[in-house]
């Protein structure tokens, strides 16, 4: 049955538990999706803070990360009922929602970088989450997402995997690519093609990737990563991971007043703990 706190169906919960992901067709409506796309151009904010991130080859992925939902249309998105609902069904209900970050991800035509194979959950287990289970990432495409722009790939059920080792690729990190060519041969590689508005819902242990951006258009969505107030991070030194989520209604996305990113605490490269070298990394093949 699905209503207003539980928004996704029994078969969309089936879907994730069973492939580590599912895709909400049309979660955002046109107009949600043209004024979130509008304001990522347009805020000087999110500019200002983007972070580029090369790949193995040096071609440049842009993102801005910030950790704090505010008072503007991206924070209404992440903070709505229909996305908290959904998120709260998919970790299980039993602890409160919280916002670990959002990111604005911006992939140029012709120069977008590719990201390298991974799990979410190879970042945040530095950050020393306990269970990964009980944190989670959700993509909303605002331009169209296919093969030619570097749509994201995943790797359908490898999240019943585990964690895999993590390496450095870049300025990126990258899993153990004996594993992620073991888990090719052994489970079907999925890419997940989206139109504006789309909403992939998808496990912190998903083994996914993304191919550069060669194509005339460009690639931009907003991904927003979720934990339980359950989940404690012992090595993360921002707070909005452990503050229950104030949900606004659907309609403030479009309705109500906003306000600037300006004052969002956007991540420096420097503070990173992803990219910080723990001493085990130089074992692990990437590529």
């Amino acid at each position: 049955m699905v209503s207003q706190n539980k928004p996704l169906s029994d078969g969309q919960l089936h879907h994730y538990h069973q492939d580590g992901y599912v895709l909400v067709k049309g979660f955002c409506s046109k107009a949600e999706t043209e004024k979130l796309y509008k304001i990522a151009l347009e805020d000087e904010a999110m500019g200002k803070n983007a972070l580029d991130l090369n790949d193995q080859t040096g071609k440049k992925t842009r993102l801005s990360l910030w950790f704090t939902p505010g008072n503007d249309p991206f924070g209404y998105l992440v903070r709505s009922e229909k996305m908290v609902h959904a998120v709260g069904q998919l970790m299980g209900g039993e602890s409160p929602v919280c916002h670990f970050h959002s990111k604005l991800m911006q992939k140029e035509p012709k120069v977008g970088g590719a990201w390298e194979w991974h799990q979410d959950y190879g970042y945040w287990y530095k950050n020393q989450f306990m269970f990964p289970d009980q944190v989670m990432s959700v993509m909303v495409a605002l331009t169209e997402a296919n093969r030619e722009n570097g749509c994201l790939q995943v790797i359908k059920g490898s999240h019943k995997m585990g964690r895999v080792n993590h390496g450095f690729a870049g300025e990126q990190v990258g899993a153990d690519m004996e594993m992620v060519d073991n888990a090719l041969k052994t489970m079907d590689l999925v890419y997940c093609e989206l139109e504006p508005g789309d909403a992939l819902f998808f496990h912190s242990n998903l083994l996914h990737r993304s191919a550069a951006n060669l194509s005339d258009h460009p690639r931009w969505s907003i991904i927003a990563c979720y934990n339980t107030q359950a989940n404690i991070a012992y090595k993360e030194t921002s707070t909005a991971w452990k503050v229950p989520l104030q949900t606004v209604p659907n309609e403030a996305i479009l309705e109500w007043e906003y306000e600037s990113l300006s004052n969002a605490d956007f991540l420096k490269k420097e503070n990173d703990p992803a990219l910080k070298d723990t001493g085990w990394e130089g074992d692990v093949k990437v590529n």
